[in-house]
């Protein structure tokens, strides 16, 4: 089942709470960009914001850290509520495999994430120790970018690697210029989870933007 994560980091912070319940009533996920000026070029928000949100959400977290050391920040984020953490590969390199294990000791469910200019088949070792993978289809770190077509190619090879080690149910999610008019491309190359933000809280109908794009 394909399942719909808006990135809050979209979304109206004036009016923070309408859109949660956007989330609530029609999505599957709340997708959580945490960028720490450092890894990426911008700062978002932190534990205060994702704290607020979890209080009124239900539906899961899906926290995914843009940051240096995202092992000082797992347990951290586990407490606020998170279901879901991933990181980034380009972040915590050789670390990687002990950061997974680190954030599954937690009771939560552990992503490695890989920016566009990172070979797919250097998270290949990883990927009998994640519960998801996370495919860039933009560089981390800026919302409203264009979606990077090679990206389907990308999910189409974690699919067919995922497959050949025998875990065809792991998750690919993949976030970055996602909306109706790719959706259904990126789903058929082995997409399970779509992180869309501008195109579902700027949609004139953010909840037909939703269904549009699960099918």
């Amino acid at each position: 089942m394909v399942q719909i994560a808006p990135s809050m980091l979209a979304a109206d912070f004036l009016h923070l709470e309408k859109d949660v319940e956007l989330v609530n009533e029609f999505a599957d996920l709340f997708h959580l960009d945490i960028m720490d000026g450092t890894f990426v070029p911008n700062i978002s928000y932190g534990f205060p914001v994702v704290e607020a949100i979890a209080r009124k959400a239900r539906k899961p977290l899906d926290v995914h850290l843009m940051i240096v050391h995202p092992e000082k920040y797992v347990e951290r984020f586990a407490k606020a509520g998170a279901a879901y953490i991933s990181f980034h590969y380009e972040a915590a390199g050789e670390a990687s495999a002990d950061i997974l294990q680190q954030i599954q000791a937690l009771g939560v469910k552990a992503g490695i994430v890989i920016n566009p200019d990172c070979p797919v088949e250097k998270i290949f070792p990883l990927l009998p120790k994640v519960d998801f993978v996370l495919i860039m289809s933009v560089f981390a770190g800026f919302g409203g970018q264009k979606f990077i077509p090679e990206s389907i190619d990308r999910v189409r090879a974690v699919r067919k690697q995922l497959d050949a080690i025998g875990r065809p149910d792991v998750p690919i999610e993949i976030d970055g210029g996602i909306g109706p008019a790719n959706a259904a491309a990126v789903k058929e190359a082995g997409a399970t989870m779509l992180v869309a933000g501008s195109s579902v809280f700027k949609a004139d109908n953010p909840a037909a933007a939703i269904r549009a794009m699960r099918g």
